[in-house]
């Protein structure tokens, strides 16, 4: 199943590199609008230095089983001096070094660094996710723009169309050929017309301006995208790899799993510990106890000491802590179990309602195809029986609205449909940086962060002052809602299908009188 899965997609990547081949050169791919947002996209990067943070959860919990080397040194001025100095020098300072090895800790230590390593890998897992939700995005405002970039040319023809049908009428009117009923018939349309396109311009402006929060940079002349890979035929198809492969069900199942070393760590806390300590001072009275020479009364001036030995501590009370501790992590296991289900409720619903989106679009798209070209017909046929005085200038309007209100239709469920097949792709786990192929420079290695700090015990190492990756959108500028003209020739055509007027003379006078 998987490899039939990876076919399809590996065809939509071709289709995708394949746009750069032959878009114009100001135009921009979805290939390149995904790399950008890789590359840029704040929500992702952010997520990677999460995932960086969590990748030192692993030498953090190492260090507790690793030797430890302190060293305390004091230096004492004795202001007032009572009795005899001999056994109270005025000044004096001392050293001391302790080694410590831990040697059992009742496998705390173990289950703390298993737990760490567990939610490393399930960072990795909500990092996938990111990268989906991303790319998700990513076609989703690409689409957007798209969309209504057609819908704003479709309604900047249709009130061209309609200015031009205003006077035309308004002509006629005054030749009185039409009625001022027709004249405000056209005028009210005109009016609507204004209306929505102001609407559709505002929704442009608003895409473009989510596409550049998501991409990172101004949307350019987008092309079109390629063809989506055959996704499955069936919903349960969808559901059964996207249980498998879906990483924000991953990631649930990897913090499910380390909940339980945290038990193990809770319980640790009530077992005994057992080190090996060794250790030196050095003691140095500074010739403060009045007397020349290395002795005075017996008393050395300095000295120095070594000791060697095991430690044993063992809990014999500690006012029920370690057994609050071990409830609350057992609690919070089972927090994460049910946090799976959750999760496992979230990728059926999201695979079943992507699925149901993606069938009923291409539905709607068929429809919609076919009442575009319907509304053709009516249209031209209207516009005919309009011409020999069966039909009004309402019936024109209607039909012209009728055929406009299908190419939105049209256009919006293209866009519906594209979205929602990518949303299945990222339910089964397809739709991620690695799965997309993007050749906008090395891909971020997860894995390579962590082979890198995991055995590090410098105390002073240390990666620098963090400098930001995400490219910033403060200086990119404000989105207009312009367009490429639109040219609809069967939306071009004028509603008036008469001879051109010369003079009134001739006319039919439908109005009344002539106007004088």
């Amino acid at each position: 199943m998987t490899n039939a899965l990876t076919r399809p997609v590996a065809v939509f990547l071709a289709g995708v590199a394949g746009l750069a081949l032959v878009a114009p050169a100001t135009a921009e791919t979805l290939r390149e609008a995904m790399v950008k947002a890789y590359t840029t996209n704040p929500t992702l990067t952010a997520q990677r230095a999460t995932l960086r943070a969590t990748d030192e959860n692993v030498p953090i919990a190492r260090a507790s089983s690793l030797p430890a080397l302190t060293a305390n040194g004091a230096f004492t001025e004795n202001l007032v001096v009572a009795g005899n100095s001999v056994f109270n020098p005025a000044r004096q300072a001392t050293a001391n070094t302790q080694l410590s090895i831990p040697l059992y800790q009742g496998g705390g230590v173990k289950n703390q660094i298993a737990a760490a390593r567990t939610r490393v890998e399930g960072g990795r897992a909500t990092l996938r996710s990111t990268e989906a939700d991303l790319f998700t995005n990513v076609v989703a405002a690409y689409m957007d723009v798209i969309r209504d970039e057609a819908i704003v040319g479709l309604n900047t023809q249709n009130v061209r169309v309609l200015d031009v049908n205003l006077r035309a009428s308004s002509d006629r009117f005054q030749v009185g050929d039409l009625t001022r009923t027709d004249v405000a018939q056209s005028e009210a349309r005109l009016a609507l017309a204004r209306a929505q396109l102001q609407s559709a311009q505002a929704q442009l402006i608003s895409s473009r301006e989510n596409y550049i929060r998501v991409v990172g940079d101004e949307p350019q002349s987008l092309v079109e995208p390629p063809v989506l890979p055959n996704l499955p035929a069936a919903s349960d198809t969808v559901v059964a790899v996207a249980l498998q492969n879906n990483p924000a069900l991953l990631a649930a199942a990897k913090e499910r799993d380390a909940s339980r070393y945290d038990v193990g760590v809770a319980r640790a806390t009530r077992l005994p510990r057992l080190s090996a300590v060794a250790g030196g001072s050095y003691y140095n009275y500074l010739n403060s106890l009045g007397a020349a020479g290395s002795l005075v009364g017996g008393i050395p001036l300095s000295g120095t000491a070594a000791q060697a030995g095991l430690q044993l501590s063992v809990p014999l009370f500690q006012g029920g802590r370690p057994a609050a501790q071990v409830r609350q992590a057992e609690a919070l296991q089972s927090r994460a179990i049910e946090q799976v289900t959750l999760a496992e409720r979230g990728v059926i619903a999201q695979a079943r309602s992507a699925y149901a989106v993606w069938r009923s679009a291409e539905q709607v798209i068929a429809s919609s195809e076919i009442a575009v070209n319907a509304n053709k017909l009516s249209l031209e046929g209207v516009r005919a029986e309009n011409s020999v005085g069966t039909r009004t200038i309402l019936d024109i309007l209607n039909a012209e609205q009728e055929l406009l209100n299908s190419q939105v239709t049209l256009v919006t469920a293209r866009r519906d449909a594209y979205v929602a097949g990518f949303a299945l792709l990222a339910a089964m786990g397809r739709a991620e940086a690695r799965n997309l192929g993007l050749d906008g420079g090395a891909l971020y290695d997860p894995v390579a962060n962590y082979d890198r700090v995991r055995n590090r015990i410098n105390d002073f190492d240390s990666d620098g002052e963090p400098a930001p990756v995400a490219t910033s959108t403060a200086n990119s500028r404000a989105q207009t809602a312009a367009v490429r003209p639109t040219s609809d020739p069967m939306l071009d055509s004028s509603v008036d299908r008469n001879a051109a007027i010369t003079t009134g003379a001739d006319s039919p006078n439908r109005g009344g009188a002539p106007v004088r």
